[in-house]
């Protein structure tokens, strides 16, 4: 009977913790089975569940807690509790908290993701994707835009201008296109097969001048620059880093002093202001420059404020003192980036983003627009970006024949195709639905870090993948290269708009543990204000938080008391698995920042894989739901669940490396007893799985056209012929090519054709003549083999082709 009532009383307290009941029930049920057991079985067994009920009512009923424990533990936290600094506190504060919030919290609502449905474009949005982005990026030749003339094509910029490429996030009102996040979106994967002309599209619609000025500007700055932008008659550019500040911008040394100077042949109040700074995109062409210094008033001329702080401001190109032209050769893709500098350039006040209100606002500002351009901008150019990975690697694996098979056939290429469709599958659901969210009107400031640095991964390991299974094809640059430039680009962006090691170090779990955790903003908040009686609110439902999300990873890692979700069964389990792994989330995240304090900040590598977790929960997230709304395809449950495995999988091992370097061990210990009592279950997706995802996306399948669905798939023009066009053709003939390949190389085993015949084309033209197949087969295999072979070759150049001063070139065989 003693360890019947035991069990019962584990049971019970577990199950009064997973709901988070209060601590009243637990009391009820304790002091319940205390008599219980008193009576019928052990004594001792009722003097611990009495104690245990004592305790409970102390710490959990807040007449007995708030006379005498609430003090003590305020009095510590305001010890140990981390200072926010007032930069840390405006990135805090910038954005918003939505699913990120819910994963944070251990018990996530389905219900508060699915509710808002991605419905897609509207019919202007899909005409712009359709025709405008096709014909925009046709006009793209990637060798003569990153080598023979380093910039865009003339009429391509014509072209951008005049369509309004600059003006997706511009209203209507001032002459823009007033484009969703949606929109934006696909307009950038469906050019991201041309890293040059996506970021010189993408930049003026993500952090810069256009956004900052819709948001802050003052009604005659939108009024006078909007339709400019718009139009193109204005190119902006940006101006945040410099040598010495980088992802910490806020370290900014340029400056802006407020003093009097002469403008239009005026004496006016203004800033002399004094700047250096590097790795700006469009500069080199921009006619106005968005500029951020830290802004100082040393004479008072503005009131009693010395140092403003950041400030932003809006200056023409040709403002006197202005040094601007130059350019820089990003890796890669030598898109349009370069220097500014300035030396005693004079502005007015008015040149201020909002006029001078808004002097030393420019931090703010920054930051909240960042919450939304970086989920735009780099994480849909690597959604493209591993689309076209899979036109490109599928169809040339299929259509490249080594041992008489076509490489997609060798399950060693297979690993890295099943990898690229995966990738493409979670980058795309991933941006899809975000930018759905911010159309709802989030800020979503922590999956936006997400997004930037995992999408951004993606894409150097879609394209190192893509180019391990195309061989000596991708390593030989020139004209027919289709994936050299992009490959060599990848470093671009995993660098910019915040370094991706910081991004996970840093920004991602260290943001997300006090921006969207439950209770701990509520925390400092009650220790700032000195309010005892919040603290109190915050703490103990922080406390009922944490028992409660032990309670929950504990019975799911047994496969007890799975939570129900709005699921099918193809997807059930995965939901339940980010519900399970959202507990153990959110109790390692109570445990690292209880034992770790003030000092989690410097634990990098804690807080990277803490952010491991959130981010792969938050992409599976992603998946799941773009399952919920589509329609599958033949072959997308094979892709979802490959993908979901995947995520979850990561999830598990990066929850495995936290409990292996958790400094507090013994703590560590308890935890792994907690969330992982069986161990890692997770395994990575199976070979089948692998098999096949890689036949579908190196043939003519429904998948493949799925994952292509947003891309670049329609035929080139002159010599900006579309490789995934031309796969995507081979493909769909393919079958009727294997099946002669297996028949005219049948005959060669045998000796019906000539032992000489070793070329595809001899073989097809020796099968004719021995009557093997027909004059129409030939002629098909004619035009099939002419095509792939155009497709396997590689350029090649004159001797002296790459040296820049040709009196260097040694003639190393001359006579």
């Amino acid at each position: 009977m003693t360890l019947i009532l035991s069990l019962i009383a584990v049971a019970g307290v577990l199950v009064v913790m997973r709901n988070e009941s209060g601590a009243r029930p637990a009391i009820t049920l304790l002091v319940v089975i205390g008599v219980a057991s008193l009576l019928f079985a052990s004594a001792t067994l009722a003097l611990v569940l009495f104690a245990t009920a004592a305790a409970t009512a102390a710490c959990g009923l807040p007449g007995f807690r708030q006379s005498w424990l609430t003090p003590r533990i305020f009095d510590l936290f305001k010890k140990v509790a981390p200072k926010v600094s007032e930069t840390e506190r405006t990135a805090l504060e910038a954005g918003t908290v939505g699913w990120d919030g819910e994963l944070f919290s251990g018990r996530p609502d389905w219900h508060n993701l699915l509710i808002n449905r991605n419905t897609g474009l509207t019919d202007e949005e899909q005409a712009f994707v359709d025709q405008q982005c096709t014909t925009a990026i046709a006009m793209c030749n990637a060798w003569d835009v990153a080598v023979d003339r380093a910039d865009l094509p003339p009429e391509l910029w014509a072209f951008l201008k005049r369509e309004k490429f600059f003006g997706m996030i511009i209203p209507k009102e001032y002459g823009g296109l007033g484009f969703s996040a949606k929109a934006q979106t696909a307009v950038l994967q469906k050019l991201a097969p041309n890293e040059s002309l996506m970021v010189t599209v993408g930049v003026p619609n993500s952090l810069g001048p256009g956004e900052l000025l819709l948001k802050y500007g003052t009604e005659e700055q939108k009024q006078h620059y909007l339709p400019r932008l718009a139009d193109g008659r204005e190119i902006p550019c940006f101006g945040l880093t410099g040598p010495r500040a980088g992802s910490d911008a806020t370290s900014i040394p340029d400056t802006g002093i407020v003093c009097k100077g002469t403008f239009e042949g005026k004496e006016v109040l203004g800033l002399k202001l004094n700047f250096d700074k590097r790795w700006i995109t469009l500069a080199p062409v921009a006619t106005v420059v968005g500029l951020a210094f830290r802004m100082f008033d040393p004479d008072g001329l503005l009131g009693d404020t010395r140092d403003y702080g950041i400030t932003c401001a809006l200056i023409p190109r040709d403002t006197k003192g202005m040094d601007i032209g130059r350019r820089h050769c990003p890796i890669g893709s030598p898109f349009l980036n370069g220097p500014i500098k300035g030396k005693d350039v004079f502005i007015p006040l008015e040149y201020i983003i909002g006029g001078q209100d808004m002097a030393g606002q420019g931090w703010r500002m920054l930051v909240e627009c960042l919450s939304v351009g970086r989920c735009i901008t780099l994480p849909s150019g690597a959604a493209g970006a591993a689309a076209y990975a899979v036109g490109t690697a599928g169809g040339f694996t299929r259509v490249r024949r080594q041992f008489n098979t076509p490489v997609a056939e060798m399950e060693g290429v297979q690993e890295p195709l099943a990898r690229i469709a995966a990738h493409a599958y979670i980058a795309q659901a991933a941006v899809n639905q975000t930018a759905n969210m911010v159309d709802r009107g989030e800020k979503p400031s922590v999956p936006s870090a997400i997004l930037k640095y995992h999408l951004t991964e993606y894409q150097r390991n879609v394209l190192t993948d893509a180019m391990d299974v195309h061989g000596g094809k991708a390593v030989t640059l020139g004209p027919r290269n289709y994936l050299g430039i992009s490959f060599a680009g990848t470093a671009v962006s995993i660098t910019v708009e915040g370094a991706n090691i910081m991004t996970r170090s840093l920004m991602i779990f260290g943001q997300g543990a006090i921006r969207c955790h439950p209770y701990v903003l509520d925390e400092l908040a009650a220790k700032d204000n000195d309010d005892i009686a919040a603290f109190d609110r915050a703490f103990f439902g922080h406390a009922g938080l944490i028992f409660g999300n032990a309670a929950r990873a504990f019975t799911q890692a047994l496969g007890l008391g799975r939570p129900e979700v709005p699921f099918d069964s193809a997807s059930r389990r995965y939901a339940q698995g980010v519900a399970r792994f959202s507990a153990a989330f959110g109790l390692c995240a109570d445990a690292a920042m209880t034992t770790l304090g003030a000092e989690l900040k410097m634990r990098e590598l804690i807080s990277a894989r803490l952010g491991d977790m959130l981010s792969n929960l938050y992409l599976a997230s992603m998946v799941l739901k773009h399952w919920y709304e589509a329609q599958p395809a033949e072959g997308e449950k094979e892709i979802m669940q490959y993908s979901l495995r995947l995520l979850l999988h990561r999830t598990e091992a990066a929850l495995e490396e936290f409990l292996q370097n958790l400094p507090n061990r013994p703590v560590a210990v308890a935890l792994r007893g907690i969330t992982m009592p069986l161990g890692q279950r997770w395994d990575k997706p199976h070979d089948d799985t692998t098999r096949a995802l890689a036949r579908a996306i190196s043939t003519d399948s429904p998948l493949r056209s799925r994952l292509l669905a947003g891309a670049w798939t329609t035929p080139g023009e002159l010599g900006n012929a579309n490789p995934v066009a031309r796969y995507n053709a081979l493909l769909a003939d393919y079958p009727h090519a294997e099946d002669l390949y297996r028949k005219v190389t049948k005959a060669y085993a045998k000796g019906q054709l000539p032992m000489e015949a070793l070329h595809p084309e001899q073989r097809v033209e020796a099968a004719l003549q021995a009557e093997l197949i027909s004059e129409q087969d030939a002629e098909f295999m004619r035009r099939y083999e002419a095509e792939v072979l155009e497709l396997l070759s590689v350029d090649d150049f004159p001797f002296d082709a790459f040296a820049h001063n040709k009196e260097t070139v040694i003639e190393h065989n001359a006579a």
